[in-house]
């Protein structure tokens, strides 16, 4: 008698944890940024010759029948999706529906250097991003000889400055209430050696 009301219980909780990271991955596709090196597919609806699968080239572009050449780097999936169907809508086609999705995302990498048990990159994972906490546990944590209290971060920001923080990971990983850092491509990590 017990077993049913117990299988019930499991087998909601499955699927309640199977939709959780699709949901997750939906709502971060729509704020992706695009980046040269993304897969996307371009569907339009009812309209079959124009099903595109393209990578992002270098310079944040796209080429698509029709319209030609479209400039989706650096916009979000949904700013990407509707300028392609306004460009569709300009010229070609009454209302048209577009449907863009990204199908394999570029890499994207940090650097944890210094006293870690294995230096190097770490990926960044795309439907989720990568925190200092999770970039140093990728790296295989810290060695005994880390300085943890004074981790510094290297950051080059849009207008070209590059800025270094120090961070230290003890009030991180102590106190519940201090945030973890978000990371971005091309941040670079690195660990000190203590000083006796």
């Amino acid at each position: 008698m017990c077993i049913r009301p117990l299988g019930a219980f499991i087998l909601v909780t499955c699927v309640f944890c199977w939709l959780l990271p699709s949901q997750a991955a939906a709502q971060y596709e729509d704020n992706y940024i695009l980046k040269p090196s993304d897969l996307l597919r371009v569907e339009v609806f009812q309209e079959p010759d124009l099903l595109k699968e393209i990578r992002v080239a270098a310079d944040g572009s796209i080429v698509l029948p029709l319209i030609g050449k479209v400039n989706v780097g650096d916009r979000t999936v949904q700013e990407a999706q509707n300028l392609i169907r306004d460009r569709y809508e300009r010229d070609y086609l009454i209302n048209p529906q577009i449907n863009l999705l990204v199908l394999e995302y570029s890499e994207s990498y940090v650097q944890v250097l210094g006293q870690v048990n294995r230096p190097g990159l770490v990926k960044i994972r795309p439907d989720k991003g990568l925190t200092l906490i999770e970039a140093i546990a990728g790296a295989n944590g810290f060695t005994r000889l880390a300085r943890t209290g004074s981790v510094r971060l290297k950051r080059k920001k849009n207008n070209g400055l590059t800025t270094v923080t120090q961070i230290n990971v003890n009030e991180i990983l102590k106190d519940s209430s201090k945030a973890d850092i978000p990371l971005q491509e091309g941040d670079i990590i690195f660990i000190d050696e203590k000083v006796f």
